[in-house]
C-alpha cells in the first residue's frame, strides 16, 4: 500500500494530474501512509495534523481505496457538506475510485411528509414568515429528492417553521406512519447502508451508533473503519450522548400531539384534555421556579430553589397520570399509540433523574427562555468509550489539528479511553517566523478587573487601524463579546476610522463570514462559534486578537463535578484536566490566522496570564512557532512591512 499511496501522492500522481494547485507534502503522505496501516492491522490511531497537512485528503486516499466500508464523522453539518460535495468528489476522480459515497444526516435535517401535511392542515404558524416558509417548503417537497433542508435555499436554515416540518426521535410514527414508504430519513439511510464510504458527524455518530438509538445502529456491524475529522470536539460531543436528558419542551410537544391525536381518535374520552392541561400547568409552574434568563445550574442550587421539588414530583405524577389513561386508548390509533409509548419513555427518564441512582452521572440544569432541561452527564466518558470501540475488529481513526499539548497526547487519550492508541503528530507546513507574529501586549490588567474589556479594546485599536480592520476579536464570553462590541463601536467613531462591524448573533454564521470576506475591511467580533471550524483565506482576515485564555467557567455543573472527583482521587485536576482543554481552544483560536501558505498576520493574545503564570509558559509553547513579541511598535511594523510589501 505504501508504494501505491507514495505514487498518488506524488508530484506526478493522480492528484497533482487533476487538482490545481497541488503539492506533495511530505507530512501528507506520511499521515496517509500511517493511517493506511491502521487500517490494515485494525488499531486504533491518534494524530494530530498542523493547519495545512492536507489531513482530509490523507485520510480520504486510503478510506477510497481500502475496499472496505468507512465512516467518516465529521464536527459540524457545514463541513459534512463540504467533505461530500467537494472533497470526495475531488478525490474520487483523481484516483477514479468505483466508491459509493452517501451522505447521512440527523433526523432533523430532512424534511416529513406527514409533519409537513399536519402543519399545514392545522395552519398555527408563529408568524407571517413562518406561514410563507412552509408554503415554499411544500413546494420544495415536490421536487427534492434528498428532503435534506440544506437544499431549501430559499427558506433559513434555523426558521423556526422547520421544527413543525421535521420529525424528532419522540413523534416519529416509524411502520405506522401514513408517509412511511415516502420517507426521506429512511432513504438516506438505505443509500448510507448500501454506500463504501457513509460522512456523517459526531452528533449523528454518537446519539445513533454508540446508543444503538436508531439509524446509523446498522452501519457499524458491516463497517472496517470510523474516521473521526476535528476528534478534539469528541470528548465534549461524547459527554452530551453518553448522558440523559429530559426536558419541559418534549414534554410540552407530548401534550399536544396527544391532544391532536385525542380529537382524531378519541374523542369520547373526556379526561384526556383535562390531564393533558393539568401536566402542562405543572411543567409551567416548574420552569417559573427558576429565572427568566437561560443559565445553567448545579444540582445543589436546583434543590436551592423554593418549590422546585415539589414542582418536578408534580409533573412526574401528572405525567404518570397521563401515561396511565394513554395505555386505555392506545389501541385507538397510530398517533394515540406513540404517544402513550413517548409517555413512558419521558416518564422513565425524568424518574431516573430525580432518583439520583448512578454516583457517576452528575446531575443539573439548563433553563432556556421557555423550557428547562434535565441532565445527567456522566463524569468519566473514557471507560464507556472504550467499551463502545471493543467487540468487533475494525479501525478508530482519531485526527485534528489540535489534540496534543507540547507534543503530549496523554490528557486525549485517558479521556477518550484510548490507551491502546497509537499516536504521531505533524507541524504544520507554513513558514510561521516569515507568516505571522504573535504579539503579547504588556500592562494589561487582571483578566477578572472590570475593566478588563475596555483594556483589551484599547490595546488592540492601534492594531485594528494599522491592519485596516481585516480582523477577528474572538471573546470568552457573550457578555464580553457584545461589551466589546459597544466599546469598538465608540472608539473607532471617535477616531474616524470607517471600519465595518459584524457581530456573532446578528445574522447566522456562514451569512457573517461571507459578509467579512465580501467587505474586506471588516472587524468581526465573536464568541465561541468563531474559535474554530472557520476559515478565511487571504487578506481579508490579517489580525486575530484572543481577548482571555479560554478557561472553561468553575461555575459550569459538569466542570465542577470532574475537578471535584479528581481532587477526591488526589489528583492535580487544573494541569489534567483544565489546562489541556484550555491549551486544545487556545490552539484552536490561533488556527483561524494563518490558513494558506500566502497567508501573513499578528495573532493578539492579551491575557497577561499567558507570560506571568508558570501554566502559561505550557499554552505559549503549545502555539505555532511564529515569532514572539511584547512590543507594539514591532506589531506595527509588521504590517507596515506588509503594507510596503503590497504596494
Amino acid at each position: 500500500m505504501n508504494a501505491l499511496l507514495a505514487e498518488v501522492f506524488s508530484a506526478a500522481g493522480p492528484l497533482a494530474a487533476s487538482i490545481s494547485g497541488y503539492r506533495l507534502r511530505t507530512q501528507q503522505l506520511e499521515l496517509a501512509e500511517l493511517i493506511a496501516a491502521a487500517m490494515a492491522d485494525n488499531r486504533v490511531l491518534v494524530a494530530e495534523a498542523g493547519t495545512g497537512t492536507g489531513k482530509t485528503y490523507a485520510y480520504l486516499v486510503p478510506a477510497l481505496l481500502s475496499g472496505g466500508k468507512v465512516i467518516v464523522s465529521t464536527g459540524t453539518r457545514n463541513l459534512q457538506d463540504q467533505l461530500f460535495s467537494r472533497d470526495i468528489p475531488t478525490v474520487r476522480k483523481a484516483l477514479k475510485a468505483p466508491v459509493k459515497v452517501a451522505l447521512l444526516k440527523g433526523r432533523a435535517n430532512y424534511l416529513c411528509h406527514y409533519h409537513l401535511e399536519r402543519a399545514l392542515a392545522d395552519g398555527r404558524f408563529l408568524s407571517r414568515d413562518d406561514a410563507a416558509y412552509a408554503q415554499r417548503i411544500a413546494r420544495f417537497a415536490k421536487r427534492t429528492s434528498s428532503g435534506d433542508k440544506a437544499e431549501c435555499a430559499d427558506v433559513p436554515e434555523n426558521a423556526p417553521v422547520w421544527a413543525l416540518v421535521t420529525s424528532t426521535r419522540d413523534n416519529c410514527l416509524g411502520q405506522d406512519c401514513p408517509k412511511h414508504k415516502e420517507c426521506f430519513i429512511l432513504a438516506a439511510r438505505r443509500e448510507a447502508l448500501a454506500a463504501d464510504l457513509v460522512v456523517v458527524n459526531h452528533h449523528l455518530f454518537f446519539a445513533d451508533v454508540m446508543l444503538r438509538d436508531e439509524g446509523t445502529a446498522e452501519l457499524l456491524p458491516a463497517c472496517n473503519t470510523v474516521i473521526f475529522d476535528e476528534a478534539h470536539q469528541l470528548p465534549e460531543v461524547a459527554s452530551v450522548f453518553f448522558g440523559e436528558s429530559v426536558s419541559t419542551a418534549q414534554l410540552v410537544e407530548l401534550v399536544r400531539d396527544t391532544q391532536i391525536a385525542g380529537l382524531a381518535a378519541a374523542r369520547d374520552c373526556l379526561d384526556l384534555p383535562g390531564l393533558c392541561g393539568v401536566l402542562e400547568k405543572a411543567l409551567r409552574d416548574l420552569r417559573l421556579t427558576l429565572p427568566v434568563d437561560p443559565a445553567r445550574f448545579a444540582l445543589l442550587q436546583l434543590e436551592g430553589r423554593a418549590g422546585f421539588e415539589s414542582a418536578v414530583a408534580a409533573v412526574v405524577s401528572e405525567l404518570a397520570a397521563l401515561a396511565a389513561l394513554l395505555e386505555s386508548q392506545a389501541q385507538r390509533s397510530e398517533g394515540l399509540e406513540s404517544c402513550w409509548r413517548r409517555a413512558g419513555e419521558l416518564l422513565e427518564r425524568l424518574r431516573s433523574w430525580q432518583s439520583g441512582a448512578n454516583a457517576d452521572f452528575v446531575r443539573w440544569g439548563e433553563t432556556h427562555t421557555h423550557s428547562l432541561q434535565l441532565n445527567a452527564t456522566p463524569l468519566v466518558i473514557g471507560e464507556i468509550m472504550h467499551k463502545q470501540m471493543t467487540g468487533h475488529p475494525r479501525a478508530w481513526i482519531f485526527t485534528s489539528a489540535t489534540l496534543a499539548v507540547q507534543n503530549d497526547f496523554s490528557h486525549y487519550c485517558a479521556e477518550m479511553g484510548l490507551g491502546d492508541a497509537s499516536t504521531a503528530r505533524w507541524e504544520s507546513p507554513f513558514d510561521y517566523p516569515r507568516q505571522a507574529l504573535l504579539y503579547a501586549p504588556r500592562n494589561l490588567p487582571d483578566p477578572n478587573s472590570l475593566a478588563y474589556v475596555e483594556a483589551v479594546v484599547k490595546a488592540a485599536l492601534p492594531l485594528l487601524r494599522a491592519s485596516g480592520g481585516r480582523a477577528f476579536l474572538l471573546c470568552t464570553s457573550l457578555r464580553a463579546m457584545r461589551r466589546a462590541h459597544e466599546l469598538l463601536a465608540e472608539q473607532l467613531a471617535a477616531a474616524g476610522l470607517d471600519l465595518p462591524l459584524l457581530l456573532q448573533g446578528e445574522r447566522s454564521k456562514n451569512e457573517l463570514l461571507e459578509r467579512f470576506r465580501r467587505l474586506g475591511n471588516a472587524i468581526l467580533i465573536g464568541s465561541q462559534s468563531f474559535w474554530e471550524g472557520v476559515d478565511v483565506r487571504g487578506e481579508a482576515l490579517s489580525l486575530v486578537v484572543i481577548d482571555k485564555l479560554p478557561f472553561a467557567s468553575p461555575d459550569d455543573p459538569v466542570l465542577a463535578a470532574r475537578i471535584e472527583r479528581l481532587r477526591s482521587e488526589g489528583r492535580n485536576a487544573f494541569m489534567e484536566y483544565q489546562l489541556p482543554r484550555t491549551v486544545i481552544n487556545v490552539k484552536q483560536g490561533a488556527g483561524r490566522l494563518i490558513r494558506d501558505e500566502n497567508d501573513r498576520g499578528v495573532l493578539m493574545i492579551c491575557d497577561p496570564r499567558l507570560l506571568s503564570k508558570p501554566y502559561g509558559k505550557r499554552i505559549w509553547r503549545s502555539l505555532p512557532p511564529m515569532k514572539r513579541t511584547r512590543d507594539l511598535d514591532e506589531a506595527l511594523a509588521f504590517f507596515a512591512r506588509r503594507t510596503a510589501a503590497e504596494g
